[in-house]
């Protein structure tokens, strides 16, 4: 079963220049997206290979992911 893939840029098209420049000029911002990007690879690859873990792990990192999401998606909208 393959996953949906959640990167932000892919979340958010219509946000993509704005990302980009927040991206640029906020280091804070862009390490929220680089560790949300980084844990969705994660999640990706541990769903797409069956990779052994145990259900609450995995749904410890969907909700960290979440998390980054909410924080990346308030940031944005806040123009």
């Amino acid at each position: 079963m393959l996953s949906e893939h959640h990167d932000i840029d892919h979340e958010f098209p219509e946000y993509h220049e704005r990302l980009e420049a927040l991206v640029v000029s906020d280091a804070a911002f862009a390490e929220l997206v680089a560790r949300h990007d980084r844990l969705d690879d994660e999640i990706r690859e541990l769903e797409e290979r069956g990779l052994p873990i145990a259900d609450e792990n995995i749904e410890a990192m969907k909700f960290e992911r979440a998390e980054l999401k909410d924080q990346i998606y308030s940031r944005l909208r806040r123009g």
